[in-house]
């Protein structure tokens, strides 16, 4: 068990409690610090509070993270293509429909399971369901993943993803012919009130901001190849951009069509991370 103790010292502001703790432990995942503050091992002076709670000057936030507890998720045997390993580290080339880690109704065949079997150590910041997972890729999405050994690595990965010094690039095949060679796509991402299921551009104030920037390597007669860099990392980021523009990703039964090219998933590939 590890205790942690905070000041809030912005003057004349006040800032949500998990929003504070978000900023603050950006290693840890948003559900894992909701978590933390309903099993009230969070406390702002002493006192038991809600995640919305609003945090004034010299507010004393105390966070005591317990242990990891044992669970059903077990080692599996699962192939996977390592292309770097230090004893900080790996970098997982992810196949497309593989699941990243464990959730409600799938606890076996994810990345977690494999890494379970195949690594010696993993971190355990995010707890006991998604140890070592620094960030994520979609189900469908393929490509380049990070993967922290320990909590020091994790925790300088997670900063670097959080201050923009990890670049992220990422090969994708959209609908359409993209006219401009390059811009930049910057708004605000939140859940869909028609599908709470799908993430979708919305105002400002009612989702968290959202930046990519894209640049057209070849065009077809009906589809564009192209590179996309993330500059922050939303949920569903680049396929919701890419569906904002007018040109969803291909295959991406979600967010635009699927079926083309007789794919089960979006044509969506991690290429690059520094």
């Amino acid at each position: 068990m590890e205790t942690k103790i905070l000041k809030y010292t912005k003057q004349n502001q006040k800032q949500r409690l998990d929003l504070f703790l978000n900023e603050n432990f950006p290693e840890m995942s948003r559900s894992y610090i909701k978590n933390l503050i309903e099993k009230d091992n969070v406390l702002v002076d002493e006192k038991k509070v809600k995640a919305g709670y609003l945090l004034k000057e010299n507010s004393l936030i105390k966070i005591t993270i317990p242990d990891p507890v044992s669970t059903d998720i077990k080692p599996e045997n699962i192939p996977l293509d390592i292309l770097f390993e230090d004893d900080y580290l790996m970098v997982i080339n992810k196949k497309q429909g593989m699941v990243v880690h464990p959730s409600s109704g799938c606890y076996s065949k994810t990345l977690v399971n494999a890494l379970l079997f195949c690594a010696k150590n993993l971190s355990g910041i995010n707890g006991e369901l998604r140890p070592g997972i620094v960030h994520r890729l979609d189900k469908d999405t393929s490509g380049v993943m990070l993967v922290a050994k320990n909590d020091f690595a994790h925790r300088s990965l997670a900063k670097q993803i959080s201050s923009k010094t990890c670049v992220r690039k990422y090969l994708c095949l959209v609908c359409g012919i993209i006219k401009q060679d390059q811009a930049e796509v910057k708004t605000f991402i939140g859940r869909s009130k028609s599908d709470r299921k799908k993430m979708a551009v919305v105002k400002q104030g009612e989702g968290k901001e959202a930046i990519s920037t894209f640049k057209v390597l070849k065009r077809y007669n009906n589809f564009t190849l192209t590179e996309w860099t993330l500059k922050t990392g939303r949920t569903h980021q680049i396929r919701v951009h890419a569906k904002h523009i007018g040109h969803p990703v291909v295959a991406d039964a979600t967010y635009g069509t699927a079926g083309q090219f007789d794919q089960k998933g979006q044509l969506l590939h991690s290429t690059y991370i520094s």
